[in-house]
């Protein structure tokens, strides 16, 4: 039984999967609530589909980019599990699950999170041939920036405030494909998928070493003299 933890930005999402059909999905709005939200919704997990921890075997994490707090406890409680349980763990972009649900639309999807002080984070990935693959590896742009750096007909999606999606659309204007934000909240299962296909292909991260992935540093400053 494979289980996947997304707490990489503000929502949430847990799911578990048996056979490559997926038994149980909670996603909920944590914002900054992942380390008291996090094992308590786990346990209702296993509650729902009458599992346990013991029958897992592998956990999928999102990886990163995306809010620091959120980050450290996915990846520390799916590494806990892990080297604890024995079991593989895959690490896997989290923009490359925000952009997963729309492969099979053929078109370039540019994922992005904010990233605050006025920039975003972003990654374009594409199915072409049957194949997904990353166009424009991870970064932290501008909006200006990632509009001037699109030239073809592209959709936008991942957690990202209005006013961005409006910015997008008047830059680009019919190139620009913006779905509506509900489907964007249900993510878990991407991952299960985007997941299982590393370790179909024997793909496996060391539990003790797999960082998340930060785009840039903590926002900390260095510590007031006496």
């Amino acid at each position: 039984m494979l289980l996947a933890i997304d707490t990489s930005t503000d929502t949430a999402s847990l799911a578990l999967a048996q056979d490559n059909t997926v038994l149980a999905e909670l996603t909920w709005r944590s914002k900054q609530n992942h380390t008291t939200q996090l094992l308590p919704n786990l346990n209702q997990l296993f509650k729902l589909t009458e599992t346990n921890a013991k029958s897992l075997t592998a956990i999928i994490v999102a990886q990163g980019p995306g809010s620091f707090n959120g980050l450290r406890v996915g990846v520390s409680a799916a590494k806990g599990l892990a080297f604890s349980l024995g079991i593989p763990i895959v690490g896997v972009n989290s923009l490359e699950v925000a952009a997963y649900q729309y492969a099979e639309t053929g078109l370039p999807v540019c994922a992005i999170f904010n990233a605050g002080r006025s920039e975003i984070a972003t990654a374009t990935y594409q199915k072409k041939y049957g194949k997904w693959q990353q166009l424009v590896k991870a970064d932290i742009v501008t909006v200006e920036h990632l509009c001037k750096q699109t030239t073809k007909k592209t959709l936008f999606c991942g957690e990202f405030l209005p006013a961005v999606a409006a910015q997008i659309k008047t830059l680009l204007k019919t190139k620009a494909v913006i779905p509506p934000q509900i489907p964007d909240f249900k993510r878990a299962s991407f991952l299960l998928e985007l997941g299982q296909q590393r370790l179909n292909s024997g793909y496996i991260d060391d539990a003790v070493t797999l960082q998340p992935i930060y785009l840039r540093r903590p926002p900390i400053g260095a510590p007031k003299k006496e």
